[in-house]
């Protein structure tokens, strides 16, 4: 028996191919979405809609609240900071993963589950410190010596964006319900820092974008 695992699914392509993956290994799955305060509310109802093709529900996580504290850092929460096609570093939202990663922990020992799949991929790791395997190593440890348990946690770091696209095709990721903009919109922007990657990664793995965007 392969045992449970915690999904920290964000709406987003990367992590609903982690959860496929996932699925696809045989885990019993629980995946965890967070509202962290992002303007970009639509990727909490795409997560939704990806896990229940699975016949799963995720469990929605209110941190809203951190907000307050990213404001002003970061244009995923605060609106008065320009989005942008190119990477900068207002879109970076300081230890996400860490914290999202610190609550599967948590919600892992709840559940019984001895394993953590989030979508840190090798295309990130150039810009963020969350997504490296030097982390995902440095966090594996903390998570079993602050439990006491055998905690294992998973990205997707041997694959580029690209790659992470092509192994979901052939697992048949519903990609046309997974959400990467930054804005507030009811389409994809199509030129802020996540959609500019959405689009290259379909490009590079040669693989149809079902995506609509604006531009």
């Amino acid at each position: 028996m392969t045992g449970r695992g915690v999904v920290v699914l964000s709406g987003g392509p990367d992590s609903a191919v982690a959860l496929y993956m996932a699925a696809a290994r045989g885990f019993d799955l629980f995946p965890i979405t967070f509202d962290y305060g992002q303007l970009a509310k639509r990727e909490i109802g795409c997560a939704r809609l990806v896990a229940r093709r699975l016949g799963l529900e995720p469990l929605v996580i209110d941190l809203s609240a951190l907000g307050r504290i990213y404001k002003g850092s970061t244009s995923l929460v605060d609106k008065s900071i320009p989005l942008t096609g190119e990477f900068t570093e207002p879109i970076i939202v300081p230890f996400r993963n860490g914290v999202m990663l610190s609550i599967a922990v948590a919600y892992a020992r709840t559940v019984g589950a001895t394993r953590i799949f989030y979508g840190a991929q090798k295309s990130d790791a150039r810009f963020y410190a969350d997504c490296r395997p030097e982390f995902i190593e440095a966090f594996e440890a903390a998570a079993r010596l602050g439990t006491g348990a055998g905690m294992e946690i998973e990205g997707l770091t041997s694959l580029t964006k690209g790659g992470v696209i092509k192994k979901g095709a052939e697992l048949g990721v519903p990609f046309e319900l997974t959400w990467s903009c930054y804005g507030q919109g009811e389409r994809h922007c199509g030129v802020c820092e996540s959609c500019v990657n959405r689009k290259r990664a379909f490009r590079e793995a040669g693989v149809r974008d079902p995506t609509d965007y604006e531009a």
